[in-house]
């Protein structure tokens, strides 16, 4: 799905990645599920771009659900996957705490399981290497995407500002879409680790003054940084 002239999604609601396309090359943000693949190269081709046209991923955290296709583009095209330090052994198949009960509901949890099945949510394969990045830094990548540091939802989780195209990519720091309920609008995620600390790290996105908002399940958000972060925040005070 094209987004703007910068922005494309790969996936869907359920489970997305996103490219960051200009001239100089294509950087992916997350890697979905590994039968994303196909939807990859649909994409770039979409997109007038290749493979070759790839020069790194980065993933906001070190879940299954956005390792997808990064070992693959890693080991057989040589593509540098970027991680924070603090999530790289989640990535490679690592332990990861255990979470609160989360809520559910019947259909959107049918829905999430039967779309990751098909899309090889069982074939994950983990990361064997990764470059460690931090708060702060500007990657050397087409659209110079910033790392902006946001734990909680992961320890070692991250969101991805690219100024070129006026997005923040926040993966799991906040959700669009409950894939556990099926609520839509911003609000918190499910699995995340530390809830409290997940809302506080969003403020860390505001100064972005991002008008795309661009999270690992859910709708793109078009309503801006600022808007996301306040409906995440309410949210989290309306839950029982």
């Amino acid at each position: 799905m094209k987004l703007s002239t910068h922005l494309y999604r790969v996936g869907n609601d359920i489970v997305a990645a996103y490219l960051v396309v200009t001239p100089e090359g294509v950087t992916i943000i997350d890697a979905g599920l590994s039968g994303h693949w196909r939807d990859l190269r649909a994409e770039l081709t979409v997109a007038g771009k290749t493979l070759g046209d790839v020069k790194g991923s980065i993933l906001t955290h070190g879940d299954s659900d956005h390792l997808g296709f990064a070992e693959r583009l890693r080991r057989h095209l040589g593509i540098p996957v970027y991680v924070h330090h603090a999530d790289a052994a989640r990535a490679m198949g690592g332990p990861k705490p255990p979470n609160a009960m989360q809520q559910m509901r019947f259909l959107p949890l049918v829905e999430f399981l039967t779309y990751t099945l098909r899309k090889g949510g069982l074939r994950t394969s983990w990361l064997t290497r990764t470059i460690d990045v931090r708060d702060g830094e500007v990657l050397d990548l087409p659209g110079s995407p910033r790392i902006i540091g946001l734990p909680g939802h992961s320890e070692g989780s991250i969101a991805v500002h690219v100024p070129l195209a006026d997005a923040v990519f926040v993966g799991d720091g906040l959700t669009t879409r409950n894939v556990l309920t099926g609520v839509t609008g911003p609000q918190p995620a499910p699995f995340t680790d530390d809830p409290e600390q997940a809302i506080a790290s969003l403020q860390n996105l505001l100064p972005t003054e991002a008008t795309w908002v661009l999270p690992g399940h859910g709708a793109p958000w078009k309503d801006g940084i600022t808007a996301a972060v306040r409906a995440t925040a309410a949210a989290s005070t309306a839950r029982p």
